[in-house]
C-alpha cells in the first residue's frame, strides 16, 4: 500500500499559515507529499524547500486571477496537486491543518483496513476548529465537525471550490458526494488562531475568488456560547507556533447575534434534545 499526501499553497508566509508544520505532521506515514506552490510574493517556496525531505515533490504553478467565480481557482489548484499523486490513497491537508503524532498509526490502519473495500471512496476525519487562541475551539453545527481528507486515487473526482470532493458516476455526467468510512482520527484546524491582521490579509485575498468584497473581521464578534475550552494536548509540531495567551477566548459581551448565529443556536438545542449531529457533511457515511 502506498499513501500520497498533497496540498496547494500560495503566499503562505504573508497569510500566516503554519504550512511547514502541516506538511511535516504527516511525513512519517506517507510515501510522497506533492506540494503545488503558486507563484508567491513571499518566501513560501524557499521555506518548503528548506524542509529537505526527499518525499516532498514540488510543483510550481501560476494562478488564473481572472477566475473569480465560486472559488473555482482553488479547486483547480487542489486537483493539480491531487492528479500528481501516485499512491493508492491521496491525503489532502490544507496549510493550517495538523495531524497529531499520536494518531498517525490510526490513519495508516484505516487506509490498510479499507484498501480492498471498493465501497469506500474517501476516509473522513473529526475536526477541531481552534478559535482566537490555542485554548479555545468552536462547537456549532455551523462549523463542520467532520470532513473527508483521504481519497482513493482510482476514483474519478473533482473539487468544485477546493473544500470538498465530488465523484463522477459511471455515466460521467452526474456527480455526487463520495462514500466515506471514518478514520477515528482528528484534524486540528488552526486557521482561526493566527493574528487578526494575518487573517484579514488572507480573507481579502480569498474572497476575490468568490467575487466578494472583504469586510474586516473582528474575532470578538462571535457567539460566546459556541466557544469551548480545549483541555487536550496539541500536536507537538505546532506548539512553538501557537500564541501563548492563557484562558478561554472571550467574545464581545455586547455582540449582537446574526440571523445565522440564531439559527445555529437553535440547531445546538435540537442536537442536545434529540442526540443528533446537524453539521454539514460533504460525504455519504457508510454503515460499518
Amino acid at each position: 500500500m502506498k499513501i500520497s499526501a498533497f496540498t496547494f499553497i500560495r503566499n503562505g508566509s504573508i497569510f500566516g499559515f503554519p504550512f511547514r508544520e502541516s506538511i511535516c505532521s504527516v511525513l512519517p506515514i506517507v510515501d510522497e507529499f506533492v506540494v503545488n506552490v503558486g507563484v508567491s510574493d513571499d518566501d513560501t517556496l524557499e521555506r518548503i524547500k528548506q524542509i529537505g525531505d526527499p518525499k516532498i515533490r514540488i510543483i510550481e504553478s501560476h494562478w488564473n486571477d481572472k477566475m473569480r467565480v465560486g472559488g473555482y481557482v482553488y479547486g483547480q489548484q487542489k486537483m493539480i496537486a491531487q492528479f500528481n499523486c501516485t499512491g493508492d490513497w491521496a491525503f489532502y491537508l490544507e496549510g493550517d491543518e495538523i495531524v497529531h503524532e499520536n494518531e498517525l498509526d490510526k490513519i495508516v490502519d484505516a487506509c490498510r483496513r479499507n484498501l480492498h473495500d471498493e465501497r469506500v471512496e474517501v476516509l473522513a476525519f473529526d475536526y477541531i476548529h481552534f478559535y482566537g487562541n490555542a485554548n479555545s475551539y468552536l462547537d456549532s453545527p455551523g462549523w463542520y465537525r467532520q470532513a473527508a481528507r483521504i481519497i482513493r486515487t482510482s476514483v474519478r473526482s473533482y473539487a468544485p471550490d477546493g473544500l470538498f470532493w465530488h465523484v463522477l458516476t459511471d455515466r460521467s455526467k452526474v456527480s455526487r458526494y463520495p462514500r466515506a468510512a471514518n478514520t477515528g482520527a482528528t484534524i486540528y484546524h488552526y486557521g482561526w488562531v493566527r493574528s487578526e491582521e494575518e487573517m484579514n490579509r488572507k480573507l481579502e485575498n480569498v474572497e476575490k475568488y468568490w467575487n466578494k468584497n472583504h469586510r474586516r473581521l473582528d474575532y470578538s464578534e462571535i457567539d460566546q456560547k459556541i466557544i469551548r475550552e480545549f483541555t487536550g494536548s496539541h500536536p507537538e509540531i505546532i506548539r512553538e507556533w501557537l500564541p501563548k495567551e492563557k484562558g478561554i477566548f472571550i467574545a464581545n459581551p455586547d455582540h449582537k447575534l446574526t440571523p445565522r448565529e440564531k439559527k445555529h443556536r437553535l440547531m445546538l438545542h435540537v442536537e442536545r434534545w434529540f442526540g443528533m449531529e446537524l453539521s454539514k457533511k460533504h460525504f455519504i457515511p457508510l454503515k460499518s
